[in-house]
């Protein structure tokens, strides 16, 4: 392979960080490359200097024998390099063709782009409507406009960062085998993943980052996923583990809960049903867009219910804000960090003070307590190892991990007794994944109840008790997690599963060859 990339000595510091330090490696064409490290080690800022959105301290970058040095990531796009960002970069209230009109530098008529748009996300496995207003869709539709935005540029040089964390089985296979394409057709991928089995499958070289410094390169196809995540921490890892149990007593009732979309494109909720008991961890799965947000809204308060279809305890929620249900035990997390878990612009201490000022106290008679509210983000900074300067930075400063586990540990420090989460170790790395799932555990461990909603199918069969999927806002019926596989799972979670199904309690054999069938009649 001819040399496209050379990375020589590049740095960058912010006040009291240095986020890259001399950071030199190369990218060959047709490579596919992966860039790995904890939330913090400095991956982000490193694809944002070669995209053009940071400009480095120090060091030189070589892209095709010319200097590369962009300004914008317009002079980047010129260049021939394209990225798929974790955190989208897109205007809610335009819709997908003139976002994706947006990224590039010459676009074609809009009628023209609309339909590339159909045939490449098609093409793709990643159906896109090019008229949907950005702002109506969901997390995992707003990364396929991102992956199909940088596809239509024919890149030489792809960065991608968490491309597949709303994805499932069956969707990554699609996207790894249009890389693979890509790659023999000679453009050069630069991958940022923290799932360790999908870079093993893909890459063919990484470099390891640890706390801005390169500690490592190797051809991850030769080393274990425990084996790469101890290079990027610099110790073993322990797998999250949970002594033996019984569930206790029903503490949550949903029943026949039904709600319409909150939006034109939204998608309806439609007579769900389970329980949840003491102790329990249920984990749903679905593909991005099929009614998770709208299930955490229903279930958090953020939007009201039929009377009688969400009973904690006994007692009816339907009608309960969500400063009502949080008084009461039941707390949530949501999947967009930035935004909804937390406001950008405000402080670690005022974002912990947002959410937890009623349980944790930080609030009396219509005065905040500010040394309470600074104590208690200092209390989850250090419990979820938030790498931050200290609790007064801005939500919108840390990594999207970091924030993760701010979120996260936010919640959980109140000891609530119910905790629903949404997609709770997207975008963190192996370790701190790990930390946020026996975190979890450990809730459930101590009496509380727990709603894991995920597209991580390891994440859900490592941590759950019992799993139900979630598809078109329909909730199959919850089945122990023991009796199914990743496999049988991705089916299901790809709609592959109906009452009969849902109600195969025995050891999954059952499911998988109905829901082949059902696959194969579509």
């Amino acid at each position: 392979m001819s040399l496209l990339l050379d990375l020589h000595g590049l740095t960058k510091a912010y006040p009291g960080v240095v986020a890259n330090d001399d950071v030199s490696f190369e990218i060959a064409r047709g490579q596919v490359h992966a860039l790995l490290g904890e939330n913090g080690a400095g991956k982000s800022t490193l694809v944002k200097m070669i995209y053009g959105l940071v400009r480095p301290d120090a060091g030189r970058m070589i892209l095709d024998g010319d200097a590369h040095a962009p300004d914008s990531p317009l002079a980047a796009r010129d260049a021939g390099v394209a990225m798929v960002f974790q955190h989208f970069s897109l205007f809610d209230a335009l819709d997908v063709a003139e976002n994706i009109a947006l990224g590039m530098s010459d676009p074609s008529p809009m009628r023209d782009l609309a339909q590339r748009i159909r045939t490449v996300s098609r093409d793709y496995g990643l159906p896109l409507d090019p008229g949907r207003i950005v702002g109506d869709l969901s997390a995992g539709e707003r990364q396929r406009v991102e992956i199909v935005r940088c596809l239509l540029q024919s890149p030489r040089l792809l960065i991608m960062d968490e491309p597949t964390s709303v994805l499932t089985p069956q969707e990554v296979e699609i996207l790894f085998a249009t890389l693979r394409k890509l790659a023999a057709e000679g453009t050069a991928i630069l991958y940022i993943s923290h799932k360790l089995e999908e870079i093993r499958a893909l890459c063919d070289a990484a470099t390891i980052l640890r706390l801005g410094r390169v500690v490592g390169r190797c051809d991850p196809r030769d080393a274990s996923a425990s084996e790469l995540a101890e290079m990027m921490v610099g110790s073993a890892l322990a797998a999250p583990a949970r002594p033996a149990h019984e569930p206790g007593e029903t503490v949550l009732e949903v029943t026949d809960l039904s709600l319409p979309p909150a939006h034109a494109f939204g998608t309806p909720l439609r007579g769900i049903g389970f329980t949840l008991s003491k102790g329990e961890v249920l984990g749903i799965g679905g593909v991005a867009g099929n009614g998770q947000d709208e299930l955490l809204a229903a279930l958090s308060g953020e939007r009201l219910s039929p009377p009688g279809s969400v009973r904690m305890g006994g007692r009816d929620l339907s009608r309960l804000a969500p400063e009502a249900r949080r008084k009461l035990g039941l707390l949530a997390a949501p999947e967009e960090r930035l935004g909804h878990a937390a406001a950008p612009d405000m402080s670690l201490t005022e974002n912990a003070l947002l959410s937890g000022h009623i349980r944790k106290g930080l609030a009396r008679r219509g005065f905040i307590d500010w040394s309470k509210a600074r104590h208690f983000a200092r209390d989850v900074i250090a419990a979820f190892d938030v790498r931050t300067p200290n609790e007064s930075v801005a939500a919108r400063a840390l990594s999207g991990g970091n924030l993760q586990k701010f979120v996260i540990g936010r919640e959980i420090l109140q000891a609530p007794d119910i905790l629903v989460v949404n997609q709770p170790t997207w975008g963190v790395d192996a370790s701190a994944a790990a930390a946020i799932r026996q975190a979890l555990l450990d809730l459930a461990q101590g009496g509380a109840a727990v709603i894991v909603i995920s597209q991580d199918l390891d994440e859900l069969m490592e941590i759950s008790d019992r799993f139900a999927a979630l598809n078109e806002g329909r909730l199959s019926a919850p089945v122990p997690a023991a009796s199914l596989d990743v496999e049988r799972i991705g089916l299901m979670l790809g709609g592959a599963h109906d009452l009969e199904v849902a109600h195969d309690t025995g050891d999954g054999a059952g499911i998988f060859e109905r829901t082949k069938m059902k696959q194969a009649a579509r």
